[in-house]
């Protein structure tokens, strides 16, 4: 009995260090790329009024076997674009241009977790120019975009009228995390920003 009580107690006591291991390294995570201090201001876009059908669902990149639900976030007390709330998930800023439409939409995505779980975007950086990347839409439609530019930019840099303002074309701007992690401040020192264009549906 007394046995099975120390087996039953190291059983809770690893399943406690798990869930407080979770929920440090998923705290850690948010808080590294949406309250360091990202320059992502919801003041540079306003919301285009669309049909829901119209809306981003799935961002897929093929070359780096990307296929991820797409969040709709606004803005952290900070002002900045909110980051999703998971790994796998992209986030689309949902106050700014929807995919497709004339203008620049962003979606962001996490690298990593801080610690060692790799993010949907952790080998965006393998991302060259010429390469395909598509929105499918939440009627099913396919939008096709193909990377036109790649620029990394120092983390408190990052030219917000480029990334948010863009009104030449229909564009859509990836961004992540990049470069050395900066202790004292929790974050990466660099933001890669990957430039793509609408080229057609389908």
């Amino acid at each position: 009995m007394r046995r099975e009580r120390t087996v039953t107690g190291a059983i809770a006591l690893i399943a406690v260090v798990s869930i407080g291991i979770f929920l440090f390294t998923l705290q850690h995570a948010l808080f590294v790329f949406q309250e360091s201090g990202t320059p992502m201001q919801a003041s540079v876009a306003l919301a285009s009024t669309v049909a829901t059908s119209s809306l981003p669902m799935r961002l897929i990149i093929p070359s780096l076997s990307i296929n991820a639900s797409v969040q709709h976030v606004g803005v952290n007390l900070l002002g900045n674009m909110k980051a999703p709330n998971n790994f796998t998930d992209v986030a689309w800023y949902e106050y700014g241009t929807v995919p497709g439409d004339q203008g620049s939409a962003v979606i962001a995505g996490h690298v990593d977790n801080g610690l060692a779980l790799d993010g949907v975007f952790k080998h965006l950086a393998n991302l060259q120019i010429g390469n395909d990347v598509y929105i499918q839409t939440v009627d099913g439609t396919k939008l096709h975009f193909v990377v036109s530019d790649i620029e990394i930019y120092p983390y408190q840099d990052v030219p917000t009228d480029v990334l948010f303002g863009q009104k030449d074309a229909a564009r859509l701007n990836l961004i992540t995390c990049e470069g050395t992690w900066v202790g004292g401040r929790d974050t990466y020192d660099h933001r890669l920003v990957i430039y793509t264009q609408l080229v057609k549906n389908g």
